[in-house]
């Protein structure tokens, strides 16, 4: 009997019904759902298991909700180094696998086995302070340091592999990973990556000098920001764009590729290139 895990987004509008579809499609392919505790809760109903232990109690999992909530469970779910698939309720996103119109479909494919993965780097940044390490984060889409309090631009400092790349008069700087170069990083000018290539891409953010432009680099380099202005103030740092953190002048974050990675679960018909012409409207002449 296939089990799959399911998580989904309390504040997503059409959560509740997307739940009882899914469980009901599920159930009639003779699967077995498992609630997280949050949607567990989110139902009502007592029995859900914490999303870290689906890694050692399910088959696979499929998220409820969209982009955002596929984020946010990849920070809840820990080591999963089995099948994810996003159910968007509403449009499709970059990192769904369907909508919540399919979920016959998706029931369908998933017990029969008509799915393939795809296998998505993640970034490992450790915040380095002036007395010593601090928290370290995962992230699938990018990290970013950028102004803080101050409307003026930061001064940035970024390193590759212990060689300086360039001192950034920007309003901060992007590291992103493939997945994430159809997020943040591309709304600051980065370029479309496909999702399995082996690389990173570094992107300012409107920087001071146009000829300071994206560069894309093997995942294997080390990456090292850090802010060189005590004048620029304190300044963010953010992972998926959450925990966010405070960095001072003296500290410094070290991002290279994590150990882990994300097994997001595709569909036959699916694809990336298929997002890229309905997310960004490409029709052609």
């Amino acid at each position: 009997m296939l089990t799959v895990g399911i998580l989904a987004n309390p504040k997503k509008a059409g959560a509740q019904q997307a739940l009882h579809a899914l469980r009901s499609a599920l159930v009639a392919r003779g699967c077995r759902p498992i609630l997280d505790l949050q949607t567990a809760a989110m139902a009502g109903e007592s029995g859900g298991i914490p999303a870290s232990e689906f890694a050692g109690s399910v088959d696979l999992a499929a998220v409820l909700g969209g982009d955002g909530t596929m984020l946010d469970a990849l920070s809840r779910l820990g080591d999963f180094a089995k099948p994810l698939a996003g159910i968007n309720i509403g449009r499709l996103g970059f990192l769904t696998s369907c909508t919540d119109v399919e979920m016959d479909g998706f029931a369908a494919a998933v017990t029969e086995g008509r799915f393939t993965t795809s296998v998505r780097s993640l970034l490992h940044a450790i915040i380095f302070r002036a007395d010593g390490a601090g928290p370290s984060f995962v992230a699938l889409n990018e990290v970013a340091l950028a102004r803080g309090e101050t409307g003026r631009l930061v001064a940035v400092r970024a390193s590759v592999n212990g060689e300086l790349l360039n001192h950034y008069r920007a309003d901060g700087l992007i590291v992103a990973t493939p997945t994430g170069s159809t997020a943040y990083s591309l709304s600051a000018g980065g370029p479309l990556i496909e999702p399995t290539a082996a690389v990173f891409v570094i992107t300012p953010i409107c920087p001071h000098s146009l000829s300071q432009r994206s560069l894309v680099l093997a995942d294997s380099a080390v990456v090292e920001i850090a802010p060189e202005a005590a004048a620029c103030g304190p300044m963010l740092f953010t992972a998926d764009g959450r925990d966010t953190t405070r960095i001072e002048t003296g500290d410094r974050i070290e991002v290279r590729k994590s150990t882990r990675s994300l097994h997001l679960l595709l569909l036959e018909d699916r694809s990336f290139y298929q997002a890229l012409r309905q997310k960004l409207r490409w029709h052609g002449l």
